[in-house]
């Protein structure tokens, strides 16, 4: 067998090794454990509020579609996925994606181990790349706390039970539940240019803390602008303005127009901030 047969499975074994160690080592940081408490009480906090809300027959909201799935609840349990989907996605589940891509980078340098993992043979490319995995990784796993804490206490607080569309077909529950899992996959998928963006900017600096506050700024000034009518033009351009478009897995037949601009925006996100943080962080002078 030649070298280069025999450090492919090494390379292969190393990487998972490294991807499972930063996986590992995010999740048990105690900053990242109170972000996934945080987002496993939104749907808690949006149930007991229906709940108390509808107790006397009184109604919790007009009906429609995003956080006005809440009208739906009363009715059907696993609506709660989906009010708690809209509610977190503006600013909560961007927000911990946004603290855990600012600080992958940024937060080594500050800690003083990024000279560490260089001198390994990880290499900085793929030391990059698995940054962005676990932090991908996060994404879903944040997406998925919200969802499963909102399914929970649904099906506590409320009956379950086949689902009524936006479109006012009716589905089966078995159906209703692989669409609150497919709106999730979405949903984490929506995340990935904020991902990159964070990574990119936590390339720039040695301090975690700045990364982090200038990943979640520039996450509050583009949902500031994504609501300035007079950038009418601009807003389909910002990775933001397609996020509720997965209330569109809601209709029948599902609407994949903004579905698919969604995805394919995301995508150019993470080429270019991923491309642009490759570029940086392979040049970049590491003195930590």
């Amino acid at each position: 067998m030649s070298q280069a047969e025999r450090t492919g499975p090494v390379r292969a074994v190393w990487t998972f090794g490294l991807l499972r160690n930063e996986v590992r080592t995010t999740l048990r940081r105690w900053r990242t454990l109170a972000l996934l408490g945080v987002l496993a009480a939104v749907p808690v906090l949006v149930g007991v509020a229906v709940k108390i809300e509808t107790g006397d027959g009184g109604s919790a909201g007009g009906g429609g579609e995003g956080p006005a799935f809440i009208a739906q609840i009363t009715n059907n349990g696993l609506f709660l996925v989906f009010t708690a989907l809209a509610a977190t996605l503006p600013f909560f589940l961007p927000m911990a994606v946004g603290v855990v891509a600012g600080d992958a980078i940024a937060g080594e340098a500050n800690a003083g181990t990024l000279r560490y993992l260089l001198v390994a043979p990880a290499g900085r490319t793929r030391l990059l790349l698995t940054k962005f995995a676990t932090t991908m990784a996060f994404c879903l796993l944040a997406t998925l706390v919200v969802a499963v804490s909102a399914l929970a206490v649904g099906a506590l607080l409320f009956p379950l039970g086949d689902l009524t569309t936006i479109s006012g077909t009716r589905i089966g529950f078995g159906e209703g539940l692989g669409r609150a899992l497919l709106i999730a996959l979405v949903v984490a998928a929506s995340l990935t240019g904020l991902a990159a963006l964070g990574l990119f900017i936590s390339t720039l600096t040695n301090s975690g803390i700045a990364a982090m506050a200038t990943t979640v700024g520039l996450l509050i000034t583009v949902q500031i602008l994504d609501q300035i009518p007079q950038l009418d033009a601009l807003q389909p351009y910002f990775f933001s303005h397609y996020w509720l478009s997965f209330a569109d897995l809601m209709r029948e037949p599902v609407y994949w127009d903004d579905l698919v601009r969604n995805l394919g925006l995301q995508a150019l996100y993470a080429a270019v901030f991923g491309s642009a943080a490759w570029a940086r962080f392979t040049t970049k002078d590491i003195t930590a």
